[in-house]
């Protein structure tokens, strides 16, 4: 009897699996807004601007139809990575506009933080020209950082699980045509044209994991596995002190291509500890993060003057404003300094739970004392679980 029900639940586990992985990437579309893009002549100031509107943390780039990725006219431009993604009429098929890359808000505040030693001690209180360095196009920052260069498709056909396969070595987001020309084609691309797209981001895929796996699910055995078991601990952790400025956190993530850092306490015994650099978080105590999804709430009228504060004291400001704290409430993220965070023998559940619920992309990972261990990241997550399914149909 015993091995009857063992073998009823492993062969219900196995058709679940492959229930996962016929899903198709146009199931996870259905209720996705309209993307949000900018011409390529938008200035730094709209572009920051909008990206705040609109509570989103990457936009396209696009022309000459105000539409938000970076988007130009066709035919002048070389697309980020060598890309050729068209909006085109649905009808005609006449190409209207040629998306040349991805604009984050990182970009935008690698730009302003630029290369200059002097910023800190002479630019932000005297010659600083905020004005100026916001009003160039967009179109000149694409590619400060690695992600403004990796604008890519993915085929409304492509699997679960293939998406997973692209999402898991670094692409955070992809755009997938409404209507694709290439309705035999899965997978990731550099070359499309539809009248309209989507995107998709690596929220998104563990979202709907975290949605498909609650039905009691053939991912039981996969999510009550402990991260550390599954190797998605990133036991490295750079981080910035309690003293940090923010415009010098800022200048740190630009170098180290850094999306977010986690905040520890100065130390008390090292006077030496540079303040304006990266320290090694291992072992210390964490009290806060700093990231890009913390400079959602800056529009570019207050951005200047939360430059010389230190990145804590600009995380709880950022907090208390009301345009952040209507949006953390709808999203479910921390409406307080709470460090989101597990540990090492968290389940797997547990941390996709925490990364959907509170709308975080990544969590710090701590002792029981709150002393940093490492960190686990959207990336590392469906890296670990897009293995951890395919060898259990191996199996």
């Amino acid at each position: 009897m015993q091995q009857t029900s063992t073998a009823k639940h492993y062969s219900e586990a196995d058709q679940s699996t492959q229930r996962l992985r016929d899903k198709k990437l146009g199931d996870l579309m259905v209720n996705k807004r309209r993307l949000v893009e900018v011409p390529y002549t938008a200035s730094l100031a709209h572009t920051m601007n909008t990206l705040v509107a609109n509570k989103v943390l990457a936009v396209p780039v696009a022309g000459p139809v105000l539409a938000v990725p970076v988007a130009a006219p066709p035919g002048q431009w070389i697309g980020a990575g060598g890309s050729m993604i068209m909006e085109a009429d649905k009808h005609t098929g006449t190409v209207r506009k040629h998306y040349i890359g991805l604009a984050t808000m990182l970009d935008l505040l690698a730009h302003i933080a630029g290369n200059e030693d002097q910023l800190m001690d002479e630019g932000v209180h005297d010659g600083f020209d905020l004005d100026q360095k916001m009003s160039v196009p967009v179109s000149s920052i694409i590619g400060h950082c690695l992600e403004g260069l990796s604008l890519w498709t993915l085929n409304p056909n492509t699997s679960i699980l293939d998406c997973m396969e692209v999402f898991s070595k670094g692409i955070h987001r992809a755009l997938v045509p409404v209507d694709s020309h290439m309705d035999n084609v899965s997978g990731v691309e550099l070359v499309e044209s539809a009248s309209s797209y989507r995107m998709l981001t690596q929220m998104d895929v563990l979202r709907f994991v975290k949605e498909h796996g609650s039905s009691g699910s053939e991912l039981d055995n996969i999510m009550s596995s402990t991260v550390s078991d599954l190797g998605a601990v990133t036991e490295r952790v750079f981080a910035i002190t309690d003293r940090t400025k923010v415009i010098d956190a800022i200048k740190c993530m630009r170098i180290a291509l850094l999306n977010a850092v986690p905040i520890v306490r100065s130390s008390d015994t090292d006077n030496e500890e540079d303040h304006k650099q990266l320290v090694n978080g291992k072992g210390r105590q964490a009290i806060g993060t700093f990231s890009a999804t913390d400079l959602r709430g800056c529009h570019f009228a207050t951005l200047q003057t939360w430059l010389p504060m230190s990145a804590l004291d600009y995380t709880e400001t950022v907090l208390a404003n009301p345009l952040m704290a209507a949006f953390n409430n709808a999203a479910g993220s921390p409406t307080t300094r709470e460090l989101v965070a597990c540990r090492a023998d968290s389940s797997l559940g547990e941390v996709i739970g925490k990364v959907v619920s509170k709308h975080v992309h990544r969590l710090w990972v701590v002792d029981q004392q709150g002393l940093l261990k490492g960190l686990i990241s959207l990336t590392d997550i469906i890296r670990v679980l897009r293995l951890a399914i395919l060898s259990e149909q191996n199996a």
